[in-house]
C-alpha cells in the first residue's frame, strides 16, 4: 500500500519522520510521500530536511520507500504556479496543494490554479466543478479520496465526477497523528463507502504506483 499525503512535526503532524515511516511500515504500506504544509515563509526550510531524510533512509534498504514532498497550503491562488515551480527547484519530487476542502476557508481559485500548475496531487477538492475535474485529466492531476475527519466529507462527490469523467484519483490519509495511519486492510473501506467499487479501489493503487516510480527513478 501506498499513501502519498502525510505531515511530520515538521508542520502540524506528531511525529518525526522517522516515526512516521516506521507507523506506516508497520501499518503494512512499503511507500509513503511526506508532505508537510508550506507557504512562502517555510518551503525552503522543510523541503531540503525532509529530502535529506528521504535519501538516507532509502539508501538503507528498508522495507519502505519514502518521497520528499511538500502541501502547499493556504497559498493565494495567483502565488501557486511559482511555489510550485520553487518547490521542485528545492527538490520535492510530489507537490500536493490544499486543496479547497468544504470544513476550511481555502480561496475560491485554489483548486483551478492548483490543476493549471500541473500540481501532481490536489488534496481534498471540496466540491470541486466537473469543468474543473475535467480539466485535471486534461493536466494530469490526481485527485484525492481522503480518510481524513472532516474533508472525507465530499469524497462521493470527488468519487462520482472523477468516475464521469476518468480523472486520476489517489486515496491518501493526510496523517497527522499515528490514529490517522489505517492498516492497510481496511483502505477498502473509504473507497467502498465513497459509493466506488473494487475495480475503482485497484485503479487508485495502480495511480498511486505510477506516482512513486515516477518520483523515485
Amino acid at each position: 500500500m501506498i499513501d502519498l499525503h502525510t505531515h511530520s512535526l515538521f508542520s502540524d503532524g506528531e511525529l518525526t519522520p522517522a516515526e512516521l515511516a516506521r507507523r506506516f511500515e508497520v501499518a503494512g504500506y512499503r511507500a509513503l510521500a511526506i508532505t508537510d504544509h508550506g507557504d512562502q515563509s517555510n518551503i525552503d526550510l522543510i523541503i531540503p530536511r525532509i529530502v535529506a531524510f528521504c535519501a538516507e533512509v532509502n539508501c538503507q534498504g528498508g522495507g519502505i520507500r519514502v518521497i520528499p514532498g511538500i502541501e502547499l497550503t493556504y497559498i493565494h491562488p495567483e502565488s501557486i504556479p511559482a511555489l510550485v515551480s520553487r518547490s521542485r527547484g528545492l527538490g520535492a519530487k510530489l507537490v500536493v496543494v490544499h486543496g479547497e476542502t468544504i470544513v476550511e476557508p481555502v480561496a475560491t481559485g485554489t483548486n483551478r490554479m492548483a490543476i493549471e500548475s500541473s500540481a501532481d496531487i490536489l488534496a481534498h477538492p471540496g466540491l470541486i466543478t466537473e469543468e474543473e475535474v475535467l480539466l485535471a485529466k486534461e493536466h494530469f492531476v490526481c485527485l484525492e479520496l481522503t480518510s481524513r475527519k472532516g474533508h472525507s466529507l465530499t469524497n462521493g462527490h470527488v468519487a462520482q465526477l472523477a468516475q464521469k469523467t476518468g480523472t486520476p484519483v489517489v486515496l491518501n490519509s493526510d496523517a497527522h497523528a499515528p490514529g490517522d495511519i489505517w492498516p492497510a486492510a481496511r483502505l477498502r473501506e473509504i473507497v467502498v463507502g465513497a459509493g466506488l467499487t473494487e475495480a475503482d479501489y485497484q485503479a487508485m493503487m495502480n495511480n498511486a504506483e505510477h506516482i512513486v516510480e515516477r518520483c523515485l527513478t
